[in-house]
């Protein structure tokens, strides 16, 4: 998988990956410009780092909350109104009878509480590997804590064999296996007022804290799809190599297209979904 190999890459280049660890505090000294993050690893030891750079992909609000020293309370309050959209996975393995090719459908029966059905064989062929089987993710959109969020998990797949047969792409002997993943904050809320909340706190910590780096869907509260999310963190980078702000990044959108704040740029990103090209635009490649 794409993540595996990242992660082999990383260490190949003895660089350091910590998983399951929990970030609780990050103070920035204000005397050297240094941050000092905290955290938590997987058995609960506490761990510090000295880093020059912090790039953040947690949620604006976790985030903003969390910062030593705190920031002012109108920044406070602007992180605390971000509001957002949880969102839960039930995968259904079942006998696969061809019923659709897409990567993904959405549903429109009010009827059922499904919105939209994953085929993860037609991203991968690799994340279904039994020829006659199919793997379907069925997608709910929900607030953590409601009544859909908390169900058990075997009444969460009770509920998506139940729905698979009503919008017929499933007969009831078909299922073989399932299991439900979680996510919190998976989407930001566009409410009324998010953009000025936003602006907000993007002033105070651009402005006290330079060398934190808001990056990806949640670090900026901006409803990117995943491969800007991700373009967002590798410009992010760029910037911090060349020390220089070459790159806006909350020009990054679920266009395929930006425009590049620095000097025209003639090269090619190798290993990348980037293209810099000398019209000072930055665009993904062609689908």
């Amino acid at each position: 998988m794409m993540w595996e190999a990242c992660a082999e890459k990383m260490r190949a280049t003895d660089g350091k990956l910590g998983m399951g660890c929990r970030v609780t505090r990050c103070s920035y000294d204000e005397a050297s410009g240094n941050w000092i993050v905290e955290y938590k690893d997987q058995l609960g030891g506490l761990h510090t780092i000295e880093t020059e750079h912090v790039i953040a992909s947690a949620p604006m609000r976790t985030l903003v909350c969390g910062l030593s020293p705190a920031v002012s309370e109108r920044t406070k309050r602007a992180a605390e109104s971000l509001k957002y959209r949880d969102f839960l996975t039930v995968m259904l393995i079942l006998k696969d009878r061809h019923m659709f090719d897409d990567n993904w459908i959405y549903i429109h029966d009010p009827s059922v509480k499904v919105g939209r059905v994953q085929n993860f064989r037609s991203w991968s062929p690799e994340m279904v590997p039994e020829p006659d089987k199919v793997c379907y993710g069925l997608e709910y959109f929900c607030f953590e804590h409601d009544g859909l969020w908390t169900s058990a998990d075997s009444d969460l797949i009770e509920l998506a064999k139940r729905e698979l047969i009503q919008i017929g792409l499933a007969k009831g002997g078909d299922f073989v296996d399932g299991c439900v993943v979680r996510q919190r904050k998976a989407y930001p809320v566009y409410d009324d007022d998010y953009a000025q909340h936003v602006a907000t706190i993007r002033q105070e910590l651009e402005t006290r804290y330079p060398n934190l780096h808001l990056v990806g869907r949640n670090g900026m509260h901006k409803y990117n799809n995943q491969d800007h999310a991700m373009m967002t963190a590798m410009l992010c980078v760029e910037n911090i190599l060349a020390d220089a702000k070459l790159y806006d990044l909350w020009q990054v959108n679920s266009d395929a297209e930006y425009h590049e704040q620095g000097p025209a740029v003639a090269e090619e990103t190798t290993g990348t979904a980037l293209r810099l090209v000398p019209t000072r635009v930055v665009a993904a490649p062609e689908a």
